[in-house]
């Protein structure tokens, strides 16, 4: 099965990802982010594959996490809760986000997604 790629496609990081992905030749099924938002049940099921607390899938750097004021909230908040308010916007999730498998990917590290994505040369 390919890949997810979730993706806002103006997003700077997000293009930077796909070149990426499409210079390695790995084919994603892409999904844009604000017009078709993760689900809280898609979101509690890539958080547990990731293994990452909740906090990492959130954009700390966008506007509307600023506006939110969520800083101060996802200290105090149960992770319920957390679901609910990221599966509320895409824009408050920590883009892009890549599923293969059981690997979850939030932001876009080359390395990372190298260790991740790329099969080890033979020698």
């Amino acid at each position: 099965m390919k890949p997810l790629f979730i993706q806002y496609p103006k997003c700077g990081t997000c293009r930077k990802a796909a070149q990426w992905l499409k210079s390695n030749n790995i084919d994603v099924i892409t999904r844009d982010i604000v017009s078709d938002n993760p689900t809280q049940q898609e979101l509690s099921i890539w958080i547990e594959k990731s293994g990452k607390p909740i906090q990492k899938f959130f954009n700390t750097s966008g506007l509307r996490y600023k506006e939110l004021n969520l800083k101060e909230k996802i200290k105090n908040t149960q992770q319920e809760e957390l679901l609910r308010i990221l599966a509320s916007e895409g824009m408050l999730i920590k883009r892009p986000v890549l599923i293969s498998g059981n690997t979850v990917l939030t932001g876009f590290n080359e390395e990372e997604w190298s260790k991740a994505l790329l099969k080890p040369e033979k020698a």
